[in-house]
């Protein structure tokens, strides 16, 4: 039995590791969703740096923060199901996707500061927020300066705590990757693996991780190297999680291995008024990997509220 559960596994793996890398296009097709570069929206300069917003949809607000060293497209595979019944927005971070960064961000407070900027563009008083890994610190951020705004949190594969020393010296050695190489795709060989699954990388959707590596090769050197140095240096958000007075959901990939479920069911512990949603077969990107099951999970948060 042992033999035969190998010699499976090893055949499954072998055909998906010899097939060739989609191209951006060809695995947006696969998927059912734009290219990166090719995604509908419009930029709106703020702060300095031209953002690029993505707005769909009518109803309630969901707004959407991607994380490292991603962009909005992260979310293309949940917005044609969420803005069926919600208006949903998403923006490309400065230095990320089709935004620009005109210099090295060097603290999370710039990124909250450009969102809520783009909120009060849209003339939009009040939304439910949303920030995936490196978008939570960002969204903490944005509950301390403008606590107002919020409808509600989504708080997806994210973490509430700095950075410790093993997790800094990760970002460190991105950021000197970066430096060295100023190449954006070195870094991909390290970060893609936590994105998604074995599983889904190699034997049932292997597309999902050509288009993710397509996201990050949009990203600027300047964008990836202050991405990095935000991570390693994030502010403890610990009291600004116990702080929050407006409903929480937090969401996060079963296999999530950057911030696992222990710091989720740590973060519905620590807010208020906090449910938490697994999902199954999931990775970092779970809204990515498995977008029917995040679409249900935030549905029904928001349903119950």
């Amino acid at each position: 039995m042992k033999t035969l559960l190998k010699t499976t596994l090893l055949g499954g793996a072998a055909a998906g590791l010899l097939a060739a890398p989609l191209s951006a296009q060809q695995a947006g097709e696969t998927l059912g969703i734009p290219m990166p570069a090719d995604r509908e929206g419009e930029t709106i300069s703020v702060n300095g740096a031209d953002i690029f917003v993505q707005d769909s949809g009518e109803g309630d607000v969901i707004y959407l923060i991607h994380g490292y060293p991603l962009s909005g497209a992260l979310f293309e595979r949940v917005r044609g199901d969420l803005d069926d019944d919600h208006r949903v927005i998403t923006i490309d971070q400065r230095g990320f996707g089709n935004s620009t960064a005109p210099e090295e961000v060097t603290d999370v407070a710039t990124y909250a500061q450009d969102a809520l900027a783009v909120l009060d563009e849209l003339g939009i008083e009040s939304a439910t927020i949303g920030g995936m890994s490196m978008g939570g610190p960002v969204v903490f951020e944005m509950y301390r300066e403008a606590p107002e705004v919020f409808d509600g949190m989504i708080l997806i594969d994210s973490n509430h705590m700095p950075a410790n020393a093993i997790e800094a010296g990760i970002w460190d050695g991105a950021h000197q990757t970066l430096e060295e190489t100023q190449d954006v795709q070195s870094i991909v060989p390290f970060l893609l693996p936590n994105m998604l699954t074995g599983e889904t990388r190699i034997e049932t959707a292997p597309a999902q991780a050509d288009y993710l590596s397509a996201v990050v090769g949009q990203a600027s050197v300047e964008g990836a190297l202050g991405g990095a140095t935000v991570l390693a240096n994030r502010p403890d958000s610990s009291e600004t999680l116990a702080s929050v007075e407006v409903p929480v959901l937090v969401l996060v990939g079963l296999a999530d291995p950057v911030y696992a479920v222990e710091i989720a069911q740590q973060m519905e512990e620590t807010a208020p008024n906090a449910t938490l949603s697994i999902i199954d077969g999931a990775s970092h990107a779970a809204i990515f990997e498995q977008p029917e099951a995040s679409v249900t999970a935030i549905r029904d948060w928001m349903a119950s509220q």
